[in-house]
């Protein structure tokens, strides 16, 4: 069973950066799709970035695009996000998710993960 952590969240203000990391244990991780998604109370978790197998291909949600890089580290099994120009609609708690790969497909249905970390929260303040 595969494990997911992240880390990396915090409190920013707006324009700031942060990186978030996620590292897996209990398997290698070098055949998974890794992505991130988002959540907000009262809402559903959204698609934010993902990334293929090898880190060949990358996905992002429009909201994130030229301001969030994803990229991944598999002979460390991690995934990191990198967030610039947050706004304050970037808050909420982050999550990865993983699972195996899907030649050239990004799934971005939270449906299409099973296996999630606990989350870490990012918030961006005006």
């Amino acid at each position: 069973q595969v494990q997911l952590v992240e880390s990396g969240g915090g409190l920013v203000q707006a324009g700031d950066s942060l990186r978030l990391s996620c590292a897996a244990s209990g398997r290698p991780v070098n055949t998974f799709t890794w992505a991130w998604f988002r959540q907000t109370p009262g809402k559903e978790r959204e698609f934010v970035a993902g990334i293929t197998w090898n880190g060949g291909r990358t996905t992002y949600a429009d909201a994130v695009k030229d301001r969030f890089t994803i990229d991944r580290d598999n002979a460390k099994s991690m995934v990191f996000l990198q967030m610039n120009s947050l706004k304050t609609e970037d808050t909420g708690v982050y999550y990865c998710g993983m699972r195996l790969k899907i030649e050239g497909k990004i799934p971005i249905n939270t449906n299409e993960y099973k296996n999630w970390g606990q989350g870490t929260q990012v918030t961006v303040s005006s």
